[in-house]
């Protein structure tokens, strides 16, 4: 009867409290306590998975950077010579040019023709032959978007490619939108702001600051 009573009472404050409550035995020695449940470990396995999902996070971002750079290293045709030959190939407005790290050893050019719609235009980073064009079928209003955000500007995107390469192998060129519009130029040495209107070359107010941390990670 006293056994009933004890894990009655426990059911009971498990169910009011809502929370860890500690059960004692009801066995040969009714009042020795087994020893309450913690919360605690959870807690610690949430922090180490979310510690191993930023680290995995960090070594594919280095991984990706690796990749970039190796690419760059083997890349006969620069930036600005692959806009020129996919502008030669498609005419139109260049908004951005990619190194491709997949190992396919091309530049990825997108133009925008006047009507607003996008090509993408495959440039051969060995010898600046073009090996294709595709129309972008995505009818997002992107292409308009891009030249209504150049309109009024000095230097397009073969002339900002050019002035970043002083700064490093260019590895990426793309159009910020972002109030006030800017060429976005990635380098391997780093990523940088190219005036629309002037061709000043600054660098990214972001990437300085990571450049700082990771100066502030050695002291």
């Amino acid at each position: 009867m006293k056994r009933n009573i004890v894990i009655a009472t426990v059911a009971a404050a498990a169910l009011i409290g809502g929370g860890t409550v500690a059960a004692y035995a009801v066995g040969g020695d009714e009042s020795a306590p087994t020893q309450p449940q913690s919360n605690v470990r959870v807690a610690d396995d949430r922090d180490d998975t979310a510690q191993d999902a930023a680290e995995d996070a960090a070594d594919a971002r280095d991984d990706d950077t690796v990749e970039v750079r190796e690419a760059a290293g083997t890349a006969k045709v620069t930036a600005a010579d692959a806009i020129a030959a996919a502008l030669k190939h498609t005419p139109g407005t260049a908004v951005s040019a990619d190194l491709e790290d997949d190992g396919s050893g091309a530049w990825e050019v997108n133009v925008v023709k006047g009507d607003g719609t996008d090509y993408d235009v495959r440039v051969s980073a060995d010898n600046g032959k073009v090996l294709g064009a595709q129309r972008d079928a995505d009818d997002d209003n992107d292409g308009r978007e891009d030249l209504a955000a150049l309109k009024g500007a000095s230097i397009d995107a073969h002339e900002a490619a050019r002035a970043a390469a002083a700064n490093g192998t260019v590895t990426d060129v793309d159009l910020d939108d972002d109030a006030p519009a800017a060429w976005s130029v990635e380098t391997t040495k780093g990523e940088w702001k190219v005036d629309l209107k002037t061709g000043k070359v600054t660098q990214d107010h972001d990437d300085r600051d990571g450049q700082d941390d990771r100066d502030g990670d050695d002291d």
